[in-house]
């Protein structure tokens, strides 16, 4: 059948992936004890729903990033794996049990992200806010990292999240300007740097943080554009990693970047002014978040 012939001559080969980029699943102790936690209070993770590489390893060690306000997205950003579709009203329980499982998972950086609710009249600002408060209140001490969506650029929305004083503040770029509407649909880059230049504006003190993928098809030049850009609106932190393909329903890996360009762009960072740099195939934006946060 002429479709079937469509699909097979315009299909994107499967790429084996690198060996530098092969990582061990097998589930520890540890591990199994996160996941049971993960299901026993009825939360979600993005290491499950982003279909994270370095869920065995985080899990393993007792860490897990959790995702705020359900499972479901309202928007189409075409290089993630989480689903896209209506949500469901808010679960008001949600940061109380997130309090109490990161207490008994014994953790002390918490990591807090979530889906885009452009449903809801406040982004969700108020239930980011609410989940860090319950979480400092369970568990002293505490250190609570945030990486939110872009609040459709609203800056009161902002206000309400860094008011609960998160540790460092996150937003990634995600991807160079150039493939924005093919890569991020319903975003924009110049949006994306103002809230980072929000941030820092209403919380001098709380550090900013940004991320890319590489891989979708970038140049290098575009690349250090973008750190440019994010220096340029006072961003301290930066994760730069390699894009994985999670389904064949996302976007496909245009290249897989050697090492020593991540580690050529890592060095550009540093010299431009980034107060900390993870740069790696396997770096991702709240990946040994714990570790970056404590060289304050």
């Amino acid at each position: 059948p002429r479709a079937l012939q469509d699909f097979k001559e315009n299909r994107v080969p499967s790429r084996r992936l690198p060996d530098g980029l092969r990582m061990d699943l097998a589930a520890g102790q540890e591990a199994v004890r996160t996941d049971a936690l993960i299901k026993e209070f009825g939360l979600h993770t993005i290491c499950e729903s982003g279909r994270c590489p370095n869920k065995g390893e985080g899990w393993a060690k007792g860490t897990a990033t959790f995702m705020l306000m359900g499972a479901l997205c309202t928007r189409t950003c075409r290089f993630c794996a989480v689903n896209k579709g209506t949500p469901a009203p808010l679960d008001e329980d949600e940061p109380a049990r997130i309090a109490e499982a990161s207490k008994q998972m014994g953790l002390k950086h918490v990591v807090l992200t979530s889906v885009n609710r452009d449903d809801l009249p406040d982004q969700g600002a108020n239930h980011f806010a609410r989940t860090i408060s319950a979480i400092k209140d369970a568990i002293s001490g505490v250190a609570v990292e945030v990486l939110t969506p872009d609040f459709q650029g609203r800056r009161e929305c902002l206000e309400i999240v860094l008011a609960a004083q998160p540790v460092v503040y996150n937003h990634n770029v995600e991807t160079v300007p150039r493939l924005y509407k093919q890569v991020r649909p319903g975003s924009k880059y110049d949006r994306s740097l103002n809230i980072l230049k929000m941030a820092k504006e209403i919380a001098p003190n709380i550090p900013t943080k940004s991320g890319l993928m590489l891989g979708c098809g970038e140049s290098f030049d575009e690349v250090k554009e973008v750190l440019r850009d994010l220096r340029a609106v006072g961003c301290d932190f930066l994760t730069l990693g390699q894009y994985l393909r999670p389904t064949r329903d996302q976007l496909p890996v245009k290249r897989y970047v050697e090492p020593e360009e991540f580690d050529q762009l890592g060095e550009y960072a540093w010299s431009i002014g980034f107060k900390m740099v993870h740069s790696g195939p396997l770096v991702r934006s709240s990946y040994h978040a714990e570790e970056l946060a404590n060289q304050l």
